[in-house]
């Protein structure tokens, strides 16, 4: 190891110390997550200015600071599939209706589809406000390499995405295999298998009373055991979003950012508008929008930081429970299908630009009204078969850009700056689950002890 690679660990060290010590006044963990993340950004910059992205010292380093937000998104994914089981399996015993886990899926899917379906209005209205086009866009060498990847995929991606394919691909048939992750939408599977089987927890309450104590005193000692493993994990987040900022910021390439600058700031426009929706949908409820985004703040920043809707599922279902005191199978619905199924930034607001964008070189009117009618028709019905395949944004841009006639170079084009937007992208995804979570509490106003199995086990 090099000399200057010691020394750039042993700063990163320091800058871990002082994320522990800010933890030692008794500090929110907002604001550590917040201290992390600055600090992050400003070691990263540090480290581009220096060294410049791709170098042996950059790279040597980043192996190394990586470590840390590596293990840490490790860690979050270890606990997401058995928090999801438990969870819901305690959730469906809590409630005397069976026919309420009905309303709360429909109510959930309901509130996805709908915010996405806004999401791509906003998409398309950003993209012709700003003139954007993809007219001019030179395609280099790494661009045309992935043009032909995924123009090789495509065939294989609209396969897989046939209603009845989507359908079948929710059921699980080895429940073992996906509780790791072996499917792409083993999340769903699991968040099924674990309300069937407290279906059939609770029936055999109602059949066998004499094992209902055992039945739910097992399953309230597993959710305080997982409750209490999601706490350890997440007392761990300041000191991953300081490892996750440090790599992203200093493995940029600031060249390439430059060069595509109209389209990172029309998204984080779009995004920024998205926000706001969420904050309308939530102040519907009668709640303050500052209070909603102060409480989830710290999810959204690991969200933001790791780019992974998944991983964040824990940190979703405990924010929704313990911060906003929504009922705890509506929580975990919400955050479940919110990673998998009509992701506001994914699914909606990034194919909507990049079809309105592509749509004049091919001589089609992106202003007409049956054109946005059929682009946002096409992405909300698409969201549920994003989560059938890997690789979110770029998967929702391979289905509806075909779907609307269109060629899907513009991926390719767009690869150099795909992950700077992706994590504005995660962490509206991670609102919108939140949002559907907070507004189908309201509409369905579930019993406060429905709300109060996690709440119990993590008090």
């Amino acid at each position: 190891m090099s000399l200057y690679s010691i020394l750039n660990l042993a700063a990163f060290g320091g800058l871990l110390f002082i994320v522990h010590m800010a933890g030692r006044n008794n500090s929110s963990l907002a604001r550590r997550v917040f201290t992390g993340m600055l600090l992050g950004l400003a070691f990263g910059f540090v480290l581009q200015l220096l060294y410049g992205s791709g170098t042996a010292v950059m790279t040597e380093t980043l192996n190394w600071t990586n470590l840390v937000g590596d293990s840490y998104v490790r860690l979050l994914r270890m606990i997401i599939m058995p928090l999801i089981l438990v969870t819901m399996i305690a959730a469906v015993l809590k409630m005397d209706a069976i026919a309420s886990l009905g309303k709360i899926g429909g109510s959930v899917i309901g509130m996805l589809v709908l915010t996405t379906a806004i999401a791509a209005l906003i998409g398309i209205a950003v993209t012709l406000v700003t003139g954007l086009t993809a007219e001019g866009m030179v395609a280099g060498a790494r661009e045309a390499a992935r043009v032909e990847v995924l123009e090789g995929r495509l065939d294989t991606v609209v396969s897989r995405l046939s209603l009845p394919d989507i359908i079948a691909g929710f059921i699980p048939t080895n429940i073992f295999a996906d509780l790791t992750e072996a499917r792409d939408n083993s999340i769903i599977a699991v968040v099924i298998f674990g309300i069937l089987s407290g279906i059939a927890a609770l029936l055999v309450c109602r059949d066998k009373p004499e094992l209902r104590n055992s039945i739910h005193g097992f399953i309230d000692a597993a959710q305080a055991v997982v409750m209490q493993l999601v706490r350890m994990v997440m007392s761990l987040t300041p000191y991953g979003i300081l490892a996750l900022m440090t790599y992203v910021v200093a493995s940029s390439n600031a060249q390439d950012i430059l060069n595509l600058i109209g389209f990172v700031l029309a998204s984080y426009v779009a995004i920024a508008l998205m926000f706001g929706v969420h904050g309308l949908f939530v102040m519907s409820t009668g709640t303050s929008p500052v209070s909603y985004f102060r409480k989830i703040w710290p999810v959204l920043s690991f969200a933001f930081a790791s780019r992974s809707s998944a991983a964040t599922i824990p940190l979703t279902v405990k924010a929704q429970i313990e911060e906003l005191k929504v009922a705890s199978p509506i929580a975990n619905m919400a955050a479940s299908f919110g990673a998998t199924i009509g992701q506001n930034g994914c699914a909606g607001i990034y194919p909507a630009m990049l079809a309105v964008m592509v749509a004049p070189t091919v001589g089609v009117d992106p202003t007409a009204p049956m054109f946005i009618i059929s682009l946002v028709a096409i992405i909300a019905i698409s969201s549920f078969g994003i989560a059938g395949v890997g690789g979110g944004a770029t998967f929702a841009a391979l289905v509806v850009l075909p779907a609307m006639g269109l060629p899907i170079t513009i991926v390719a084009l767009l690869i150099s700056i795909e992950p700077l937007i992706d994590m504005g992208r995660t962490a509206l995804n991670v609102s919108g689950a939140i949002t559907s979570g907070v507004v189908s509490n309201k509409l369905l106003s579930l019993p406060a002890e429905e709300g109060s199995v996690v709440e119990s086990a993590s008090s």
